[in-house]
Parts: structure tokens; sequence; C-alpha cells
């Protein structure tokens, strides 16, 4: 089953780590070489909480003079793709100058306009500008770090594999992400993700967390005993429903 409007609303009601624990149940792969983001994401619209999309991808290479006089129709035709892929989208900016960065894919034009496109935020390894205006605008933004100028901009290619933070993205592709980092969800784990990552939550908040909470009074035997006794429901729980005793 596709992924339906209500199901992108639900998503991104929880943060990115509970998204994982429920995709952790859910996947074949190991959850330590496919899908997360492998280094440090700074969030800089945090008060806008988590994002979820389809993953517009984009390559860009601001120091190089070339681009803007052998592509000149470049963000015409950049900007038609973005407009044929359905909604919410995340444009995921790989920055062919890493990691000696000189100038910024985003700024407040950009930003309007993609989001006039139906696209949510940007996940980018490289910088952006115009903050203010950003927010202003309501596109979320992931970034590596602020600058000044947007160097010779244009599109380098669009619509194909990106290499961001340390991770692939495929175009198209299922994103979660917030001020933790992001997460790209494989293709064959999409229909049963919010299921598991809503049960997940709940068996947290049903079990250990609890335990923990109820405290006051007791020994130290006594919270030992109870988190153990907790734990062994929360595995119980998910190996019940997953197969899998659940991490935490």
């Amino acid at each position: 089953m596709p992924i339906t409007d209500a199901d992108f609303l639900e998503l991104k009601r929880w943060n990115t780590p509970t998204i994982f624990n429920g995709w952790e149940q859910i996947t074949k792969h190991d959850v330590t070489k496919v899908g997360i983001s492998l280094e440090e994401t700074r969030d800089f619209m945090p008060q806008m909480g988590p994002m979820v999309g389809r993953a517009i991808t984009v390559v860009f290479e601001p120091s190089n003079p070339k681009h803007p006089k052998n592509k000149p129709n470049a963000w015409s035709e950049y900007r038609r793709y973005v407009a044929s892929v359905p909604g919410p989208k995340i444009v995921v900016v790989q920055d062919l100058d890493k990691p000696n960065f000189v100038a910024a894919f985003w700024g407040e034009v950009n930003s309007n306009m993609h989001k006039a496109l139906g696209c949510v935020g940007t996940i980018t390894d490289g910088c952006i500008r115009d903050l203010d205006e950003m927010n202003n605008s309501g596109l979320k933004a992931i970034a590596k770090r602020l600058c000044v100028g947007h160097g010779y901009s244009c599109p380098v290619k669009w619509n194909c594999p990106v290499e961001v933070f340390g991770r692939k993205i495929m175009p198209g592709q299922l994103i979660h992400a917030d001020k933790h980092g992001f997460l790209a969800i494989p293709k064959e784990d999409e229909e049963r993700l919010l299921d598991a990552a809503k049960f997940m939550d709940s068996n947290e908040c049903r079990t250990m967390i609890p335990a923990a909470r109820s405290s006051s009074g007791l020994t130290n035997d006594e919270i030992l005993g109870n988190i153990d006794k907790a734990c062994a429901e929360f595995s119980k729980n998910a190996k019940k429903k997953f197969g899998r005793k659940g991490e935490w």
C-alpha cells in the first residue's frame, strides 16, 4: 500500500529516533549500514519539528563558473523536475565542494520557490543563507553551516543518486528528519513503518519508562527488580509483534 497523506501527517508527529525504533523491528537491513545519517548534521529550524517527505535529489558545485555557462536552462529544467514529483518533498542537495564550502544553494528566493512547488524542507551537506527569510518561508533546513554568498549557482544534475552526510539517497526515497539527523527508508519497509513506530513508542511508555519513573520510596534493589521486569515485558511484547526482542 502506498504512503497516504494521512500517513505523512502521522509520521510527522514522531521524532526521528522514534521512527528508527519502529523501522529496526521490520527491516531486514543492517541498521548501522543503511538509512541513517553518519555525519553530524545541524537543524537550523528545530522549532518546525520533524519533516517527512519524498527525496528530490540535486547536485551542486558553486565554486565552478563553467556550470552556469554550460547549462543556461538548468534552473528551469530542474524546477520542472521538482514540480513533476508529488509532495510532500524534501530536497536533498549534494555539494561537490565539500569540505571546502564556498556558497549556498539555499536562500530566500530559492526556499520560497521550492515551498510553492510542494517542498517541505531540505537536507544539504553544504550551506544555507538568509536564515531568517528561510524561516519565514516555512522551508525547514538541515545543513552543514551558514554562509554569505551563492557562488556560481546552478544545478549540475538532478533526479540521480546523491550522497549527503555519509549516506546515499535515491530519488523518491521516503525520508524522516529532525534535529537528530535523518533516516532514509528502504522502499520495502514503507508500508509497515508507521504501525511499527507507534507500537514501539507505546511499548516503551507502558513498560520501561513508568518502571524507571515509579521509584519514589523504593530501595535500589526494588528499583532494579522493577526495571528488569519491565525490560523483559518490553522485549516479550516486541517479539510477539515482530519476532524480535526490541532494543532501546
